[in-house]
Order: structure tokens, then C-alpha cells, then sequence
């Protein structure tokens, strides 16, 4: 049996994108290759606890079910804090990652580490693996489509950035970026059949914004779109809810994640939304 995706990275580099974006440039065995070739690559990060140099994870010579039990069996002062993210550029020369971190202002385990990461830092990374790949590939589903519809907050620029640099040339695409103000905007490579409208929250709280009415409220071109909707999981699923109900798009042309709940973390329960998005996601399986 092979070893799990599951190695440890260590930081060669801290740059700041902008006021509230942090991109940590990580080295580490195993990442000549990846395990997915999609662009909006996810991985867990494992973050140390107080008096660790690094995450203590269990041996990944096993299966993903031995290991995840072994890993909640760790006792919680040794268990580390886990969270997804998405690889905002993979260098395979160097066998390196770049990773980045928004800095929210109520500022959770990830982001308290982001904000004081120096190179020599370590964490582990699990991931990116083709087990957990999607069952129709992203760019089999965008050049199906007549256009492409993006929509994001802060934490889906990195994946924004990479899905815009993988469609085919001449893709028509239209984007609904939020941040918190014009500041926070980041480049995004755009080619000439991009438009993209960035949409500032202007002191509203992260997840509070005018995304969803924006986006509600868009005159969309004809055609028959693919949409890929990422961020807070309130919001994401209020547009998924809005594109297939009001503007009749098919369920299987979106692809939507929830990067984070409002009030809640990764290592809070699913609530009873949650769940609802999981069966609807095995029903369009």
C-alpha cells in the first residue's frame, strides 16, 4: 500500500500580497509531483500546538481511515489544528508550494500563525490527492459551457487565480470577486475574454457582504454557463440555491465549496446546512 499524500513542508519564504494577504512560500519532499492536476488544488494543513517545532501526525503507511482514527485518537493538547486551503502556485523544480493566507480580523489558529510565519517554520500538508478529486474534471466542465461564471470572497482568490490561467484561450468568463476594500484587490492575469467585478465590503464583516446581491442582481450574457462559487458556506450555498432556482442553471454545471462558516470553524460540528450540502452533493454524484 502506498504512503498517504501526507508530507512535511518547510517555510522558505513570507511575502505580503496585500493589506489583509499573506502568500508563505513552502519546500518539502514530495512536492516534485502532486496528486491532482486541477487548478484549484486543495490541501489540509496541520498546524503545530504551543511548544511543538512541529505537527505530531501519525504514520501515513496506512489507510485514510486507520490514519484519520489514529489522528483523533491523538490527545486534543498534541492534536494539531487542521485547515484547507488551496495551493496558489505549485513549482515543480523546486519542489515547492506557495500558499495563501488571508488574514481575517478575528483571527483563528491559521491566521495567528500565518501572521508570525518565519522561514524554518514547519507544518504538514495532506494532500493534494486524486481520490478526492471531483468526478468530472474542471476543465472538461468549462469547456463545455458557453461561459463561465466565478464568484469568490478573499480566500477563493488563489483558486480564481489559477482556474482563470487554466481555461482555454478565448474562454468567456466573468468574475465576482469580494474584499474588504480596493486595497485588497490582487492581480489576476486576465486574458481579453475576462471581466471581472470586484466588490468591496467597505467595513462590512467578512461573509456579511454585497456579494450575493450583486451577484442576484447581475445581468449575466446568454448562453449556457459553468459556475464555480467558493467562500463563506452561507453565501455559497444562498447562490447556489439563487442560480439554480432563479436563473434555471443545471445543478451539475456548478461546482461550489465552502472555504468557511460564519461564527464557526473547521473543528466545530457540521450543522444541520452542512449536512444538507453534503447529501446534496452525493445526490449529484
Amino acid at each position: 500500500m502506498p504512503p498517504l499524500p501526507l508530507s512535511y513542508i518547510t517555510v522558505t519564504d513570507v511575502s505580503r500580497l496585500a493589506p489583509h494577504m499573506i502568500r508563505v512560500s513552502f519546500i518539502g519532499d514530495g512536492l516534485t509531483t502532486l496528486g491532482s492536476t486541477e487548478p484549484d488544488r486543495q490541501v489540509k494543513l496541520y498546524f503545530p500546538r504551543a511548544g511543538q517545532d512541529r505537527p505530531t501526525l501519525p504514520d501515513p503507511n496506512t489507510d485514510f481511515m486507520s490514519w484519520y482514527q489514529a489522528y483523533g485518537a491523538l490527545p486534543e493538547e498534541r492534536r494539531p489544528v487542521a485547515r484547507s486551503y488551496t495551493i496558489a502556485a505549485h513549482h515543480p523544480a523546486g519542489s515547492s508550494v506557495d500558499i495563501d493566507f488571508v488574514l481575517h480580523p478575528d483571527a483563528g489558529p491559521a491566521t495567528r500563525w500565518a501572521a508570525g510565519a518565519k522561514q524554518g517554520d514547519v507544518l504538514a500538508m495532506f494532500g493534494p490527492s486524486a481520490d478526492f478529486a471531483r468526478r468530472v474534471p474542471l476543465s472538461t466542465s468549462t469547456k463545455a459551457a458557453d461561459w463561465v461564471l466565478i464568484v469568490g470572497d478573499d480566500t477563493a482568490l488563489p483558486a480564481i487565480a489559477a482556474i482563470l490561467a487554466a481555461l482555454p484561450e478565448g474562454t468567456p468568463a466573468r468574475v465576482y470577486a469580494e474584499v474588504g476594500a480596493p486595497e485588497d484587490e490582487l492581480p489576476l492575469g486576465l486574458a481579453e475574454t475576462t471581466t471581472v467585478h470586484w466588490i468591496h465590503r467597505d467595513g462590512a464583516a467578512p461573509g456579511n457582504g454585497p456579494l450575493v446581491d450583486i451577484v442576484r442582481a447581475a445581468e449575466f450574457p446568454r448562453g449556457t454557463p459553468f459556475a464555480w462559487i467558493a467562500g463563506e458556506a452561507g453565501q455559497v450555498r444562498a447562490l447556489r440555491r439563487h442560480l439554480v432556482d432563479e436563473r434555471g442553471v443545471d445543478r451539475r454545471s456548478i461546482d461550489f465549496t465552502g472555504h468557511w462558516r460564519l461564527d464557526l470553524s473547521q473543528d466545530d460540528a457540521p450543522t444541520t446546512e452542512d449536512l444538507a450540502e453534503a447529501r446534496e452533493r452525493l445526490a449529484d454524484a
